[in-house]
């Protein structure tokens, strides 16, 4: 699926929203991941409809425009382009501060969610690329540690290890294999 998110929770890769969903409601999951009540469970779909076209392409571009192509495939990136996708970024992240999380310490509420799941993967990608999102940020950073502290630190830099390692992962692959796609990603990026 091309609105495709990755998550790993206790090794299981999920691969979409509607996959994600369909497990919640099968394995009955506790209620404050996908909240049986109306207007929270509102507030969860809201954010898993808006994330994949918002947060989730603007992190990974940046991830795509500050590591793998000027690494991988060693073409500079303009600055121009730079700056547009940042500004795209801080846009998505200044949304899920003022409009998802306001005053909250979830997005749903007062209780961690699939919603804050999904958005910690995404906000984590521009981290991996060396990108301090939360700098400046408190309110952002704050909710960070939140969702931290409810899945537990060592499962969390489990769900984020491979992105947190890139920088270093990048310096090991061997660009010559992407080179058949550069052209591709190009126009998709420059």
């Amino acid at each position: 699926m091309k609105s495709c998110v990755v998550i790993v929770i206790g090794g299981v890769c999920l691969c979409s929203i509607a996959i994600l969903l369909y497990l919640a409601e099968k394995f009955q999951t506790p209620d404050f991941w996908y909240p049986a009540d109306l207007q929270q469970r509102a507030r969860v779909n809201e954010y898993l409809s808006w994330q994949h076209m918002a947060i989730r392409m603007h992190g990974s571009k940046m991830f795509w425009l500050r590591l793998l192509i000027p690494k991988v495939l060693g073409v500079e990136v303009p600055q121009d382009k730079l700056d547009a996708a940042l500004e795209d970024l801080n846009g998505s992240l200044k949304l899920i501060e003022e409009k998802f999380l306001q005053d909250k310490p979830f997005i749903a509420g007062d209780h961690i969610s699939l919603a804050d799941l999904v958005a910690i993967v995404e906000v984590m990608q521009p981290v991996g690329s060396g990108l301090d999102v939360f700098e400046g940020r408190p309110k952002l950073s704050a909710w960070r540690d939140r969702v931290q502290d409810a899945i537990g630190k060592e499962l969390f830099d489990d769900a984020h290890r491979t992105i947190m390692g890139s920088q270093e992962a990048v310096k090991l692959m061997d660009g010559s294999k992407m080179q058949v796609f550069k052209p591709k990603i190009l126009r998709l990026f420059l």
